[in-house]
């Protein structure tokens, strides 16, 4: 059962009108009745809930009862996914920087530690980089002893092997000026994973040192592992 009210009835009692008449005219067994309004704006009063829109839940005398959300649309779905997808990925990083921050604490007990053990890692890339260039020193006067050996030939054309001598020459000198750019960026990436894992292990033995303060005052203490990086 169906009543629909048009755009020109705007006074509430004309509205209170029909739902007095619904409730009267609706079956025993109906217990409530729903206002809402269409993509045309008319509003509409019924027995049965709207199945698409939102609308209110009106009592027998016609009040409010309560309010029918409408159903999301997809851009909303679409929202809610991309901001549970967020909140998930958020989660998933705080659970990781919180067994960072553990392991942290479990593998040093003082700074001194955590500069050990970047002068140790820092020494394989250093021992790396000095090879490369220990190598290309050894290329550089196979170079100059082959450019010299080129040049006694003056005028008259030189040996294939000799040519294919010095493009290898030229091409392990770049290889190798490669490898050593490269082994001075990871040297460099090292140095500074280590100093920020100095500077976190700070944070944490300080709110560690805190916590102990405040634990012994009788305060509540603050969480050590995945608090907050400055």
């Amino acid at each position: 059962m169906t009543t629909t009210i048009g755009k020109a009835m705007r006074h509430g009692a004309a509205a209170a009108t029909v739902v007095i008449a619904l409730a009267m005219a609706a079956p025993a067994a109906a217990q409530q009745l729903y206002k809402w309004t269409d993509e045309k704006g008319v509003v509409h009063y019924t027995d049965k809930a709207p199945e698409q829109r939102g609308g209110i839940v009106l009592d027998k005398q016609g009040r409010a009862v309560r309010t029918i959300e409408p159903p999301p649309t997809a851009e909303q779905m679409r929202a809610r996914a991309d901001e549970a997808e967020r909140k998930k990925s958020l989660e998933k990083e705080q659970e990781t920087a919180a067994r960072r921050d553990r392991a942290l604490l479990a593998s040093y007990t003082t700074e001194s530690e955590i500069d050990l053990a970047k002068a140790r890692a820092s020494a394989t890339y250093e021992t790396q980089i000095q090879s490369a260039q220990a190598y290309m020193s050894q290329l550089t006067r196979r170079k100059q002893d082959i450019d010299q050996r080129k040049a006694r030939f003056g005028d008259k054309p030189i040996p294939a092997q000799l040519e294919a001598e010095s493009a290898t020459v030229d091409s392990e000198y770049a290889k190798n000026t490669d490898l050593v750019a490269q082994k001075r960026r990871e040297l460099a990436a090292v140095i500074a994973r280590y100093e920020a894992d100095k500077a976190r292990w700070r944070e944490l033995k300080a709110l560690e040192n805190a916590n102990t303060a405040a634990q012994a005052a009788g305060r509540l203490p603050v969480p050590v592992a995945g608090s907050p990086r400055k």
